[in-house]
This record gives structure tokens, sequence and C-alpha cells, in this order.
């Protein structure tokens, strides 16, 4: 699974609910820095993958196959904000243009996956997705648009519980804008495509 050191993690779990005033041996809380521990292997298990493994295998294009985009909508995803250890949860929407071949379309929510798994900042990881894509693949460009709710404002401080953060990383041909517009287009068309 992952390096994660779960007897290190439950026993920090035991201090931080004996600093928060709690009795640790408390029935309902028995148990919890062992089930802490456990979330914590699920969700920092991408800690030390390459998302680049995902990405080895591929079919190449038949000559005169350029001009090719590839979009995958509505990727599930869920990572910790590394500022407070709190979740944030959205949705990817990833697009590449290949360059001499593609991959299965689902080694594209891998990518994002393993990324998504470890301390993480919305920015980072959308660029972290781009160059993984760009690099793995060759494309010759790779558009990442992600749409997430943060935990750290949603349900502390400005406690904003609708609001969302979107961003955007490209490469390529998709960092020009002109280019990058057509696929932004086709992506928010959505199911009306």
């Amino acid at each position: 699974m992952t390096g994660v050191d779960r007897e290190r993690i439950e026993a920090a779990t035991r201090e931080l609910l004996a600093a928060i005033g709690e009795r640790t041996d408390r029935i309902g809380l028995e148990n919890t820095p062992k089930r802490v521990a456990e979330s914590y292997a699920e969700f920092f298990h991408g800690v030390g993958e390459d998302p680049l493994e995902f990405l080895g295998e591929g079919m190449p294009l038949e000559p005169g196959d350029s001009g090719e985009i590839v979009i995958v909508r509505d990727i599930a995803f869920r990572s910790m904000c590394e500022h407070h250890l709190l979740p944030f949860i959205g949705t990817a929407h990833v697009a590449y243009a290949p360059g001499e071949r593609v991959v299965g379309l689902g080694r594209i929510p891998r990518v994002v996956e393993v990324l998504a798994a470890r301390p993480q900042v919305q920015e980072r990881l959308g660029e972290q997705i781009a160059e993984a894509l760009s690099t793995g693949l060759q494309a010759a460009g790779v558009l990442v648009i992600m749409d997430a709710a943060h935990s750290c404002v949603t349900a502390r401080g400005t406690q904003q519980t609708r609001s969302t953060t979107v961003t955007l990383a490209s490469r390529g041909t998709f960092a020009d804008p002109v280019g990058r517009a057509e696929v932004v287009a086709l992506i928010a068309r959505g199911d009306d495509a």
C-alpha cells in the first residue's frame, strides 16, 4: 500500500485527542486511533507512487489521425489540503491532443487519483496532472480543469458552504488561448454534446 506508519499515526491521534481534552479510553473513541490510521493510509496512498506508470502502454495512432482531441469529463477526485489536512472534493476534466499514441481512457482517472492521494493544493495538483500527461503521453496539448469544494473554506474559517475553486492547467497547443477555447467549450457543453 504505502509507507504510512500506522502505529505512529495511532499514537499521534491519541495525543491529539488528549490535547483537545478528550479521554482516549472513552467508549466511542477507543478505536478512533486505529480508524484514523487506516483512513490516512487510504488518503495518502499516492505518496511515492509514479503516475507515469499508468501511461506507459498506449496505442499508436494511424497516420493521418492527427487533430484528434481526447476529453475525459467529470472525473471525481478527493484530496487532502496540505495546509489543514482537511479534504477537498471535486471534479476534474482532462483533455489531451495525442502526439503519436493514445492511452486507454481508464488510465486518465488513475493518474488523477494517484496524484490526488497526497497532501496537496489544488493548483499544484492540476499542474502535476497536466505535466504527467504531457510527459507520459508526449501529448501535443494538455488541459486540466478542476472544480473542488475545500473543507478549509466550507467547514471552518469563512464557512462558505457553497463555494468552489476552479483551476486550469495547460500545456502545449492548449496553452494558447485560441487552442484552449475550443476544448473549454467542449468540456462546458457537458451532456449537451
